[in-house]
């Protein structure tokens, strides 16, 4: 059954403009635009791609003409997210060592320091856990999943993301 049929009540009611509707869409949608991007996206890419879905869903709904076609119409919105996610990934090395060793070379033990804090602190709170639980206090991907009562894989994507995230702010 196809995401049209089975909320369509809801669907039109937020294709009119009803707010607590398109509220209720966006949350019943979900689940299956995540099962989807897991099929269509590399693995740290899903939440995005579904965030990024969801935010052009409660955009542009009012434009879909036939409801009849709005779940091909939303699973191609998905599938551009995932590619264009991809698409970025893939353009630009984050890992590009020259560049971190003349940086590291630039600074004093002290500068250092500072900065790792800075950097760590510009992290949201998810990606800060994960980040001091795998690299300070050591714990493995298996251990941090269970405490934070999350999946491995989300667990390795936090951690990549943090990661990320921090080498950015220290590179920039």
């Amino acid at each position: 059954m196809a995401l049209a049929d089975r909320y369509l009540p809801v669907l039109d009611a937020a294709h009119r403009g009803d707010p607590a509707a398109l509220a209720q869409l966006l949350r019943l949608c979900q689940p299956d635009l995540r099962r989807y991007a897991q099929r269509s996206c590399l693995i740290s890419d899903v939440d995005d791609a579904v965030q990024e879905a969801l935010l052009v869903l409660s955009r542009r709904l009012a434009s879909v003409r036939l409801l009849a076609a709005f779940s091909g119409w939303l699973f191609q919105v998905v599938r551009h997210e995932c590619h264009k996610l991809a698409r970025k990934a893939l353009s630009s090395d984050p890992w590009d060592e020259e560049r971190a060793e003349q940086w590291l070379a630039s600074q004093d033990t002290a500068g250092l320091r500072i900065e790792l804090v800075n950097a760590l602190e510009s992290l949201p709170p998810d990606y800060l856990q994960v980040i001091l639980l795998r690299d300070f206090a050591e714990m493995s991907i298996a251990e941090i999943a269970g405490q934070l009562d999350i999946t491995t894989a989300a667990t390795k994507s936090r951690l990549h993301r943090a990661r990320l995230m921090a080498r950015e702010y220290l590179l920039a």
